[in-house]
């Protein structure tokens, strides 16, 4: 059996593993978006490394865009096979990859802008909306625990990741010849003790692990900490400096923690009288996905919602629709939270928000996840004095707040617990994927000196026989 590793090779995003079986069947773990690189990203997206035709199964960890962004243009080329996911990635995926589509088709329109003007042809999008519509069609929900067989000689098994709602662990067991090979795939793992959906799952026996580490060199504050220094930031702008909080967010997963938070705060009655708004169409129609998918949330929240009907809406909070809308808070004058995607600061409706205050004092930018390195949100975090926000240099003159506790990703701490339900000595090989290449040199040292053997980060496009 091959394993080679098609991207999130030494670097965070463009999830993408491919496994062929004795017998040829083609399975792809993962089919993500390069993310975050500006012009080479999309070249790099284009560059599969694989015939998507050839492809039989696709099994999916999770719906952020880096894992499953790919799927609609893999399936404009040819690819027919079947799509596994839990029921809520598909949910997800049904609304993130319309989304994405019509991302690549309000890009393309604006680059294609600047290309006559230069005389150039115009170039096409990636895939479109109508691209992410036909490609849903392939999915087919499999629920935590449930074994699904292919062709004979695969066992699909999804265990809680607790990343995102409906994220998974996949977990193989693949006839190979008269072996059997164990294979877990980590996709994004989880956080402990959060707010809203239940902790990462203990997973079946492996003989080889495929093992996420984008916080492999960090450890995150308590998550008991992040209600607290959310509502001083509201307290600070909202209330002393009578300017504007912006919280640039990913649309899934912690938008609905902020606004959780937010909720409880108003519950509490510890939130000022001020509004937010929720400025992400995205957003709201996950949020609305979250409702539907109770079986992820933990006993908290549930023990919550008998008090509180409905933990994502409160008087003040507002969720915005229409561009029109969102226009009007950028000429707005009074004192709010806008909670707005996307979280790397790279595109959606919180780069116009940036664009408006980002040179006003009184705005504050609460960034609260992972940014890579070369997007907007990295640049602006790290302190750079000026920033390009749709070709035009802005001061950056807003304070700048960081929340790490609400990262949906585990520490090196939280994911060395994670795998703490193997026997060390039955894993014969570690893989490191989805990490920045440092970082994960860090993480192996960790793993190493905690007993673990066998270490690998691979190279891109690396194929390795098991």
């Amino acid at each position: 059996m091959k394993l080679q590793f098609m991207g999130a090779t030494r670097e965070v995003t463009g999830s993408k593993h491919l496994i062929t079986t004795k017998h040829g069947v083609k399975i792809l773990l993962d089919c993500g978006m390069y993310q975050g690189k500006g012009l080479e990203t999309d070249a790099m997206n284009r560059d599969l490394g694989f015939d998507p035709q050839e492809i039989d199964y696709l099994i999916l960890s999770h719906a952020h865009i880096d894992h499953s962004g790919l799927i609609p243009f893999i399936y404009k080329n040819g690819f027919r096979g079947t799509v596994l996911c839990t029921p809520a990635t598909r949910d997800l995926c049904a609304i993130m990859l319309a989304d994405a589509g019509r991302i690549q088709e309000q890009d393309t329109q604006t680059f294609n802008k600047k290309r006559k003007a230069q005389g150039l042809e115009p170039v096409e999008p990636i895939y479109d909306e109508q691209d992410a519509q036909a490609c849903m069609s392939c999915f087919i929900s499999v629920p935590y625990h449930k074994k699904f067989n292919i062709e004979g000689e695969v066992t699909v098994e999804f265990f809680d990741a607790g990343h995102i709602l409906g994220s998974a662990l996949v977990y193989l067991e693949i006839k190979d010849g008269r072996r059997k090979i164990r294979l877990g795939f980590t996709g994004d793992i989880g956080r402990y003790d959060k707010q809203i959906l239940k902790d990462p799952e203990p997973f079946p026996q492996v003989d080889y692990l495929i093992m996420e580490s984008t916080y492999g060199d960090r450890l995150h504050e308590s998550m008991e900490s992040a209600e607290q220094e959310l509502l001083m930031a509201v307290l600070d702008t909202c209330t002393k400096k009578k300017g504007k909080l912006i919280i640039p967010s990913f649309a899934i997963g912690r938008a609905q923690e902020i606004i959780y938070a937010l909720d409880r705060l108003e519950h509490s009655k510890l939130l000022p009288d001020i509004d937010v708004f929720v400025d992400s169409p995205l957003s709201i129609s996950a949020t609305d996905i979250m409702r539907l998918h109770t079986e992820c949330f933990n006993d908290a929240i549930a023990e919550y919602c008998q008090t509180d009907p409905d933990p994502f809406g409160f008087n003040r909070l507002h969720y915005i629709h229409t561009v029109m809308e969102s226009k009007q808070l950028n000429v707005r004058h009074k004192p709010c939270v806008i909670i707005a995607a996307s979280g790397m600061m790279e595109a959606g409706r919180v780069k116009h928000h940036l664009a408006n205050h980002i040179d006003n004092p009184a705005t504050t930018v609460l960034c609260v996840g992972y940014c890579e390195p070369s997007t907007l949100g990295a640049k602006i975090m790290r302190g750079d004095e000026e920033v390009s926000i749709f070709g035009q240099r802005h001061k950056v003159r807003a304070e700048l707040r960081r929340i790490d506790s609400l990262s949906g990703h585990g520490d090196y701490r939280e994911m060395m617990r994670y795998i703490s339900c193997q026997d060390k000595k039955k894993v014969k090989r570690i893989f490191l994927v989805h990490g920045e290449e440092e970082t994960q040199q860090h993480f192996a040292e960790t793993l190493g000196k905690d007993g673990w053997k066998n270490i690998s980060i691979p190279q891109f496009r690396e194929e390795v026989e098991l």
